[in-house]
């Protein structure tokens, strides 16, 4: 793939503080063929967007995490993608010369490391980095604080979907930032705006993924770096990614708890799957790659696999997208009530301002704004 390489620099010298060129600006258009780099290739997800991608043109360097290629069931569809990559086939010509497997374990720094740097290699450049490893742990905040061994899995959950994304993250940066251009993408789901109850340290760790990466984009914005972070419902990531079950409570049973249950709803979903069936313990940690059918996985992905295509790599990409009408409207219902909170508790919010300022007064007069306007859409009879 010589002809995907950037010339190297004659220069020995090495930058000064304030005498470094920097590097025009070098993204392909956005029908042009792109390089990407995927931090975890063997979803369902992952493998239908990376058929899209040779589809387009594109180049890949799909990472496998190494305790997931060995499991049969989770590793089909991405063997499958590989034959597929090598047959005769007239429409798959040149897609395996677009296309670079790399075993490589997220949770440590020195094999993201050295990911990046085959990827630099082989195609010369990385234009899109697909954070998209994910892996979901069920269980209450107490059903995850019973013993040593689930309170590892709070850990083993943030090393999955945070710090082993930042590794990858930190990995590219000295590279992108030298070409003076990329895009960095997280797939995360719309539980960074909502929480879940059953789910609470998927959230969490969900968060804090997007938390750092708001802090990210302005840091790298200087260097032409995009940062977007694309939120599909959360059972998109779920039901295409391990689900970890931790030991049950009884207190927390659907009969006796007026929550929704995820755990109740994710198992029934399994149990319709002979091979995945579950059966809920309150001793031991489970766990199952969801098994949907085919067709029911198209489905399924197919807003996510087109929002990634369509996003990624554009010239002003969104700084968030939400995936879906249900996500967004979910989404949009929750800022509505912080927005209506905001509003209720102003006064509890400026009182503690040292000077009155017009601020303070415009924050008041939002807050009376926001009553008349609710007023007005009562009947006479029921306004305040």
């Amino acid at each position: 793939m010589s002809e995907r390489k950037h010339a190297e620099s004659s220069s020995s010298a090495g930058p000064t503080r304030h005498s470094h060129a920097v590097p025009a600006a070098s993204f392909p258009t956005h029908n042009s063929p792109r390089t990407w780099f995927l931090t975890s290739s063997l979803s369902p997800l992952a493998v239908r967007l990376i058929r899209q991608l040779l589809i387009h043109g594109d180049y890949v360097v799909a990472c496998l995490p190494p305790h997931e290629i060995e499991h049969d069931d989770r590793s089909a569809d991405f063997r499958d993608l590989v034959n597929e990559c090598k047959s005769n086939r007239k429409d798959r010509e040149g897609w395996k010369d677009r296309i670079r497997s790399i075993r490589c374990d997220g949770r440590i720094m020195s094999q993201c490391g050295a990911a990046v740097a085959e990827a630099k290699h082989v195609f010369g450049r990385i234009d899109i980095l697909l954070c998209c490893t994910s892996e979901a742990v069920v269980g209450t905040v107490e059903e995850l604080s019973t013993s040593l061994v689930t309170q590892n899995l709070v850990r083993d959950q943030f090393e999955t979907i945070f710090f082993s994304q930042v590794n990858f993250i930190k990995a590219a940066l000295p590279m992108l930032r030298a070409e003076h251009t990329g895009h960095i993408m997280v797939l995360t789901s719309i539980g960074g705006h909502i929480g879940t109850p059953g789910m609470p340290m998927y959230t969490a760790a969900t968060w804090a993924l997007e938390g750092f990466c708001d802090s990210l984009a302005y840091e790298v914005a200087p260097f032409n770096i995009k940062v977007t972070i694309v939120q599909p419902h959360k059972e998109i990531q779920t039901l295409t990614n391990k689900i970890i079950f931790s030991p049950s409570l009884p207190y927390y049973d659907s009969e006796n708890n007026p929550a929704p249950s995820v755990r109740d709803m994710l198992t029934n979903m399994l149990n319709l799957n002979p091979e995945t069936v579950i059966e809920q313990s309150d001793v031991d940690i489970l766990h199952r790659y969801p098994k949907l059918p085919s067709a029911s996985t198209d489905r399924l992905v197919a807003e996510t696999v087109h929002a990634l295509t369509a996003i990624g790599g554009h010239e002003n990409p969104p700084a968030r997208h939400i995936v879906g009408f249900e996500g967004a409207e979910a989404v949009k219902e929750k800022l509505k009530t912080v927005t209506e909170e905001l509003e209720d508790f102003v006064e509890a919010s400026v009182a503690v301002d040292i000077f009155e300022s017009e601020l303070k007064n415009e924050a008041r007069q939002g807050k009376a704004r926001a009553v008349e306007d609710y007023a007005g859409v009562l009947p006479s009879s029921m306004a305040p």
